[in-house]
């Protein structure tokens, strides 16, 4: 009688194609052909399937740092299961950047907040009949005249007819102070505001302030609300809302860089190349920008350090120019020059107003 030799069979639990028990993974899809779901592997595959956290982590990350431009030649040469795709190092790298950015932000954005308050609660407060009645000595009113032109709020008419017969006072002076409609948010346009605003009016009246009307447009009324948005919170979160304009922003940054590369290296690449570049070099940026981060959270390095790193990243990059696109350091310098004068003068700032405005409308 013929021995059957024929082996077990499973089925496997994600495509449902039989293979062999004895194998520890389904041929077919490549699922583990038994795992108890427990919290270890749950955590373990979600930090491996989002971040891709394997040994090409590890195995990019040197060459990376004290390799400036290796990883991305030898990815573009097709060696792309030894080391970590771009996008994705970017990705990984980047979220623990900007977390702990938020951290070492904190700080500041209360304090801006603070100032802001403050700032906004001293204008609120200040009215040019607050001096009627009152005699200075020549210095002192002096500085207060001056302080009063400088002050960052329009003046309607009444009240710069008033400052002028202040000025023309000499600091003995009984003027009164009368409530007029102005076009521009001046001291009594604000007065009236903060008005509406402590009993709790409907919208409509505190946008008719700033002149919002059934005839004003969409964009005008959407400016406007913002405006009396952020009026009514003294500009609280502003910072914050701007900062979190900066991830997104550099999904459009990191393309722009490497369209000027493909435009200085016009012969010698394809755009495609320059991308991988790109997120090869911002990833080395933040990764350098966290551990700056991290130091300086743990103790206050002094500033002469941190601008040689950043310097360094320069360094970093000339180094990577030339090997990656394989031309020479004087010609790689000169295009360094060109990039960083582009994108520094021109590209930055630009993202930057683009980036107040979001955090603007998105406040």
């Amino acid at each position: 009688m013929k021995e059957d030799n024929t082996a077990p069979e499973i089925n496997c639990l994600n495509c449902d194609l039989p293979f062999e028990e004895r194998y520890a993974y389904c041929p077919n899809c490549g699922q583990k052909a038994a795992e108890d779901l427990t919290f270890g592997v749950l955590f373990n595959n979600t930090i491996s399937n989002y971040f891709s956290y394997d040994a090409r982590f590890l195995k990019s990350f040197i060459p990376l740092v004290l390799k400036p431009g290796f990883v991305a030649r030898e990815f573009i040469k097709g060696r792309r299961l030894k080391y970590l795709h771009p996008a994705q190092y970017y990705l990984f790298v980047s979220v623990i950047f900007f977390f702990l950015f938020s951290i070492s932000t904190r700080r500041n954005t209360e304090n801006v907040d603070n100032i802001l308050e403050k700032g906004l609660e001293n204008s609120r407060n200040f009215s040019l009949d607050s001096l009627e009645g009152k005699k200075m000595d020549s210095i002192g009113f002096a500085k207060t005249i001056e302080a009063i032109e400088n002050a960052q709020f329009k003046m309607d008419e009444e009240d710069r007819k008033i400052l002028d017969s202040l000025k023309n006072s000499g600091g003995n002076f009984n003027t009164s102070f009368n409530t007029v409609d102005g076009v521009n948010l001046g001291q009594n346009e604000l007065r009236k505001l903060d008005s509406l605003i402590k009993i709790e009016a409907p919208e409509e009246e505190k946008l008719a302030i700033f002149g919002v009307n059934e005839e004003t447009g969409m964009f005008n009324k959407f400016m406007a609300k913002q405006a009396l948005k952020l009026y009514e919170s003294s500009g609280k979160g502003i910072l914050n809302a701007f900062y979190d304009t900066i991830p997104i922003s550099m999904f459009f940054l990191i393309p722009i860089f490497a369209l000027i590369l493909k435009i200085l290296y016009f012969k010698r690449t394809k755009f495609a190349h320059s991308m991988v570049f790109s997120f090869y070099y911002f990833t080395f940026l933040f990764i350098v920008l966290s551990l700056m981060l991290l130091i300086n959270y743990i103790i206050d390095i002094p500033n002469w350090i941190d601008w040689l790193i950043g310097l360094s990243t320069f360094i970093y990059l000339w180094i990577s120019l030339k090997r990656f696109y394989e031309q020479g350091y004087f010609v790689s310098f000169m295009k360094l020059g060109i990039l960083s004068f582009v994108y520094i003068s021109f590209i930055v700032p630009l993202s930057l107003v683009i980036m107040m405005v979001v955090a603007f409308a998105t406040y």
